[in-house]
């Protein structure tokens, strides 16, 4: 049995492994840990043939250490589901919610979720779920800013862990499979112009850099 704790550190090298590599500050910062405790739990994790830790470098995860992040995450990821579609809760209040039950799920509740749902292979963010033997998803990412002026794209996955940018998102109808017309990108690291649903919204660089598009 590995803590909720060491899962949790699993889980989070995943992602920041995803975005670059995950050291033992970003790590920290991702968690909300001091850098000390993150060097402790690293160095357990690295014990127990998780993870693989280099003193002031960081960690990766080790085939058995991604086992255990990508049960979580598809953990986490049918509940966000099921939570906003069997129980009604928005999409801006599934992630907090399934990050404290996703820990607890036995995998008989898992597969009933998962069968109840109609073996889903997204969450409500757009993310893609693991499949029961841990598989996932793969494809070459591309966001918003690499649509050219003109061009049409489909919405494909947004950030799923601030509930004020979901709700900013979902006010300008930026969802998963809605489809966008890039008007406009402003120089200079400016806005983006796009068009959705008939009605033009200018979003700042920063947010567009991390909502990802597939080809419409």
């Amino acid at each position: 049995m590995v803590s909720e704790a060491a899962q949790d550190y699993l889980k989070a090298i995943w992602k920041l492994q995803a975005r670059g590599g995950a050291t033992t500050s970003t790590i920290a910062t991702e968690l909300g840990v001091s850098p000390a405790s993150a060097t402790a739990m690293l160095k357990k994790l690295d014990r127990l043939g998780l993870v693989r830790h280099e003193l002031y470098h960081g960690a990766r995860l080790t085939p058995a250490g991604e086992r255990i992040a990508l049960e979580v995450v598809r953990h986490h990821r049918l509940l966000e589901l099921y939570l906003k579609e069997a129980l009604g809760l928005s999409w801006d209040q599934v992630h907090a919610e399934a990050e404290r039950l996703e820990h607890h799920l036995s995998d008989e509740v898992e597969a009933r979720i998962d069968a109840a749902l109609g073996h889903p292979t997204r969450d409500p963010h757009g993310d893609p779920i693991p499949t029961a033997e841990l598989v996932l998803e793969a494809g070459e990412r591309r966001t918003l800013v690499d649509v050219a002026v003109g061009d049409q794209a489909v919405i494909r996955r947004v950030p799923d862990s601030d509930p004020e940018l979901l709700r900013y998102l979902a006010d300008l109808g930026l969802v998963p499979e809605r489809e966008v017309v890039m008007v406009e990108q402003a120089p200079f690291e400016g806005p983006v112009t796009l068009e959705i649903d008939g009605a033009t919204h200018s979003i700042g660089r920063a947010v567009a850099v991390r909502v990802e598009v597939m080809a419409s």
